[in-house]
């Protein structure tokens, strides 16, 4: 009779597929908790140890590895392998249903040692996964009880699982300890130097698991396919839960993930609004309800359609304060019963996305590009120690300093040439994504009308010349942080001071391409 060893750790709908099989005059074989779960629900089981002659040894880390387990999966359908495993007493195994310790999610649990990482290694399930998935001509290798209705039904059908099955599940089988292997490749790097900051050299090689969480409907044109794909197991798009509104689009994460880094960087309660991927309004309050309008009014035009985040509980008057505004994505660590049902009531498409936990910047930023990726680690803010050096004739004053600091922090989730125009609270004009420093800053104006008098300016880059600098001051700006670091610096200088502007520079750039 064919022959199947089960030995898994996820035991969903175990007993039904073993029962099929059985049923159809298969022999059972099956190691540990397996072996338990049939027999306690009444199925005749081979014990591997009685196959093997062997005991399971150390404590279960070793229990299939034996030639009586791995001649039998990966003997040939050919004359000489079926006489040399008769020769040593052993029969083919034609069957191995077998799937992991769940690695991701052991390591993913606060307070697990190393130790406790290493314990989770599997050894014998990756390797007859592999056997069986090698010797796929000859051996039906079942990793996910999501195929076990159809195995059941191609043998009840044909009597068989035909070729191109058995191909399609060998290739799912390598997909499984691939994935696994890149999970304990990943943890193991990151557990020898599990911070990740900006002096921490990148690594050699580099080993990314990714889960497949969702399909999207299409990319960022109908023309492109797309999905999401998630660095822990079962967990949603960003780390949080749709919990209501349209399904999300290619787009829509992307510029939720921007909403929700910019966000993520204030301490005071914010609202960020994003169009594509750049901020058109930052602000902060004592409340949410307070920072929208503020923020609403640095761009209302290009807020239409917007992606929102902010940075605390989504409440009844937040919702309130947004008045006819159409918002497509609204993302927040928390919302308020009283909050959903008013959003649900009158914003059903909206996608509301629950994100509990803030951007950090602890994961590397990785690009794909022509025959290979781009990686680096992601820009949080300024490194320690840097600090605002005046280099004009006039210092900025107790508000134009807290302005300055302000505008220097919404600058930095600005795509570049990026310029900031704002106030104490609130960016009032945004230029960024343009490819002339000066156009982003006469853009920034436009957007800040007459707002720009008395306001401060921030700039992602250095300012290369006179003219981005006579462009803010002509509309009434009246401090400006920058890098520093032009050949033409003392020309932008002798500009800030024939206008009376204060500038300091801060010696570091914020590019975001």
């Amino acid at each position: 009779m064919p022959r199947a060893l089960l030995s898994v750790y996820d035991k969903t709908d175990l007993v039904p597929f073993a029962a099929g099989l059985h049923e159809m005059g298969w022999d059972l074989v099956a190691s540990g908790g397996t072996e338990k779960e049939l027999t306690a629900a009444g199925l005749p089981v081979t014990p591997v140890e009685q196959l093997t002659g062997e005991p399971e040894m150390l404590g279960g880390r070793v229990k299939t590895l034996h030639p009586a387990i791995h001649a039998g999966l990966l003997a040939r359908d050919r004359d000489s392998d079926r006489a040399e495993l008769q020769a040593h007493g052993y029969a083919p195994i034609n069957m191995v249903v077998c799937n992991l310790y769940p690695f991701s999610q052991t390591v993913a649990r606060s307070g697990v040692t190393l130790s406790d990482a290493v314990e989770q290694i599997d050894i014998g399930g990756v390797t007859l996964i592999r056997a069986g998935a090698k010797n796929f001509f000859s051996v039906v290798t079942v990793c996910d009880p999501f195929d076990y209705g159809r195995v059941l039904a191609a043998l009840r059908a044909a009597g068989e699982v035909d070729m191109p099955m058995r191909r399609e599940l060998a290739v799912k089988a390598f997909s499984h300890t691939r994935d696994y292997d890149t999970a304990i490749h990943a943890y193991l790097a990151r557990a020898a130097a599990p911070i990740v900051t900006e002096d921490q050299p990148l690594p050699d090689q580099l080993s990314v698991a990714v889960h497949k969480v969702e399909t999207l409907r299409y990319g960022e044109n109908p023309h492109q396919s797309a999905a999401y794909y998630s660095t822990s197991e079962g967990e949603g798009p960003l780390g949080g839960i749709l919990l209501s509104g349209k399904a999300l689009s290619y787009t829509n994460i992307l510029d939720i993930d921007a909403a929700w880094r910019a966000a993520s960087s204030f301490d005071r309660p914010a609202v960020v609004i994003v169009k594509h991927l750049t901020p058109c309004g930052i602000a902060v309050g004592d409340t949410l309800a307070e920072a929208f309008p503020k923020a609403l009014a640095s761009d209302p035009l290009s807020a239409f359609g917007c992606a929102m985040a902010v940075n605390r509980e989504v409440d009844e008057a937040f919702v309130d304060s947004l008045g006819s505004l159409l918002i497509d994505d609204l993302a927040a660590p928390s919302f308020s019963q009283g909050a959903l049902t008013m959003l649900s009531a009158k914003r059903k498409n909206c996608r509301l996305m629950q994100i509990p936990i803030p951007y950090s910047g602890v994961d590397l930023e990785i690009r794909s590009v022509h025959r290979g990726y781009l990686v680096q680690h992601a820009d949080i803010g300024d490194p320690d120690g840097t600090q605002m050096k005046v280099v004009t004739q006039r210092s900025p004053t107790e508000d134009e300093l807290a302005a300055l600091k302000f505008a220097w922090k919404a600058m930095q989730h600005v795509k570049s040439n990026a310029i900031v125009i704002a106030g104490l609270d609130a960016t009032y004009g945004i230029g960024g994504g343009v490819t002339s420093r000066v156009d982003a800053a006469r853009l920034a104006v436009a957007k800040a009308g007459e707002r720009a008098k008395g306001a401060v300016m921030a700039s992602d880059g250095l300012i290369p010349f006179a003219d981005g600098l006579e462009a803010v001051a002509e509309a009434g700006v009246t401090a400006v942080v920058q890098p520093g670091g032009s050949i033409r610096d003392a020309e932008v200088i002798e500009a800030a001071n024939r206008y009376n502007i204060a500038m300091v520079f801060t010696g570091v750039r914020h590019f975001r391409h």
